[in-house]
Parts: C-alpha cells; sequence; structure tokens
C-alpha cells in the first residue's frame, strides 16, 4: 500500500510554540505518499508565520486559516474535510507519532477490507510527567456485529480508559467522512460508539504514537468546547442520550437493538455509581477539612 495516499489532519489555535516537533514526527514517516492538513483556528500568536513557512518548505503541507474561530470540534471537522487521502488520521499539535506510524498502520488493511479504523497502542504523559501505556489484545472490535463491538468498546474503556483510542487511529476516509462529530462534553466517546456500529476496526498491539494528557473539570471542557456550562451538570446523561439517539442511524434487526439499548443503559448506570460515589468522597473530604 505505499502508493495510497494517506492525510494527518492537525488542527490548530496558538500552537507556534509547541507544534514544531509534531510535524518533524510527521513529515518523518516512512510510507513516502502524506499529506499534512493543518488547519489554523484563527489563532492570534505566530501559528499562520510557522505554518506558511512549513508550507513553503515542504509541498506535503497543505495549510489553511480559518478567518475566525471555529470550535475545537469544528477545527478537527475542517481538517477531515480538506483532506485528500484515501486514509486519514487526526493528531494533535503536541503529539508525536513514531516513524512507521502510518506504514504499521496500513498493514491490517492489507488483509481486511472490512475495517474502517485500524487503532494502535499509544503512550500518554500526564501533567505529573507520569507515562501510561495501556494495551488492548481483544478481537471484538473485528466483529461483523454491530452490538458486539459496541460491547468490546464500551467493555475496554470501563476497564482500561485509553485500552483503544479510535480518535487517533487511521480511518479509512470514505467510511466515516459522513459520521457527524457533535460539539458536547465527552463527544469523543459519543464518536467512538458511532464508530463501532459503523464498521469493524483493526488494532496494531504496538506504540505509534506519543500523546499529552490534560486533566481539566467538566466546566473548564464546557467553556473549551464553546458549549453552555449547564451541560457540565448533566454531561453524562446528555452523553448517553445522544449515544441512544445514535442507534437509530444504524440498520439494526430487533434483537440487536434491545442488545445495544440494554447495554448503554448498563453503562450509564456504572457511570452514574461512579459519579456519585466520587461526589460522596468529596464531601466527606470537605465535612473533615471543617471539623479540623
Amino acid at each position: 500500500m505505499k502508493d495510497v495516499l494517506v492525510s494527518i489532519g492537525l488542527p490548530v489555535r496558538n500552537g507556534a510554540g509547541r507544534m514544531a516537533e509534531a510535524v518533524r514526527s510527521i513529515l518523518g514517516q516512512d510510507h513516502p505518499n502524506l499529506e499534512l492538513v493543518i488547519s489554523d483556528n484563527a489563532s492570534t500568536d505566530d501559528t499562520e508565520e510557522v505554518c506558511r513557512e512549513l508550507a513553503r518548505q515542504d509541498g506535503r503541507v497543505v495549510y489553511h486559516r480559518q478567518p475566525r474561530n471555529v470550535g475545537v470540534v469544528g477545527n478537527f471537522v475542517e481538517v477531515l474535510k480538506r483532506s485528500r487521502g484515501e486514509f486519514f488520521r487526526w493528531t494533535g499539535d503536541d503529539d508525536l507519532l513514531e516513524p512507521d506510524c502510518v506504514s504499521q498502520a496500513l498493514e491490517p488493511y492489507r488483509h481486511d477490507d472490512r475495517l474502517i479504523i485500524v487503532t494502535a497502542e499509544t503512550s500518554y504523559t500526564a501533567q505529573d510527567g507520569s507515562v501510561h501505556q495501556p494495551s488492548y489484545a481483544g478481537t471484538g472490535m473485528l466483529s461483523d456485529d454491530p452490538v458486539d463491538r459496541l460491547t468490546e468498546l464500551w467493555e475496554t474503556v470501563t476497564t482500561e480508559h485509553h485500552g483503544l483510542d479510535p480518535l487517533y487511529g487511521l480511518m479509512r476516509r470514505a467510511a466515516i467522512i459522513e459520521i457527524p462529530r457533535p460539539v458536547m462534553i465527552r463527544e469523543d466517546e459519543v464518536y467512538a460508539t458511532m464508530l463501532a456500529l459503523a464498521g469493524p476496526w483493526g488494532h496494531v498491539p504496538k506504540i505509534l504514537a506519543h500523546r499529552n494528557l490534560r486533566e481539566r473539570r467538566l466546566t473548564g471542557i464546557a467553556r473549551t468546547l464553546g458549549v453552555p456550562a449547564w451541560t457540565a451538570h448533566f454531561a453524562t446523561t446528555l452523553q448517553f442520550r445522544a449515544m441512544y439517539g445514535a442507534l437509530r442511524t444504524v440498520d439494526l434487526t430487533p434483537e440487536q437493538r434491545r442488545r445495544a439499548r440494554a447495554l448503554l443503559l448498563r453503562i450509564y448506570g456504572r457511570r452514574q455509581q461512579q459519579m456519585l460515589a466520587h461526589r460522596s468522597r468529596k464531601l466527606v473530604k470537605l465535612a473533615v477539612g471543617r471539623a479540623k
């Protein structure tokens, strides 16, 4: 698959001081047919100058500047729409890709034309500098049954949060271009649910990317996404309502629909229990602190 065009989408806003290494890791891929699509979300720093220089130096770089802030999700969608490759991958402006990230992720497609996404192991660095390297060894995402895939996804997510990260997998562009990315808190999990329903996934059991994690409160995420602050207080309910609605967008048998609804209700209940337990611990700490 050396001749196939692969697009890497890099959405950025005010990333002039942190995107150099990410770009080097993209342009340093061993896959020969590559384009880097950068969407600059109306940056107010030197991002435009940096990106225009990159495009001048390397013809594989396609740069577009948004005239106004289109939002975080809108900018992710923009790089996908502007890409031309048969395969597509998002990357963050401070992520790093291994030199064989693209070529390794293309391999499963050679052997299975059902696949719409190939995920891979990723190394995550937290704000305190600690490194987490989750692994996935399941095969459920290869199932032809969309509910089997949905079950595998959520069993993995609830036991190992970053065990599967389809948003940073290599996607078959034609298969995912029409799947919407909602603008809401936890939109990544809603989008992952839609992707699980859409088709089988492959996986490469090797670390092909490195990402930095930023811990943020839900209210801060709401501000970043540009959604109403009140949605932070109902994030879980709104998330599962959106996922429940996604079931109506796919062709399921009555039995599959029943299984899918039961799964989402079970996971929703588990999330609510976790949230209540978290709040209880916070209240206990607060009460103990006041008693001292």
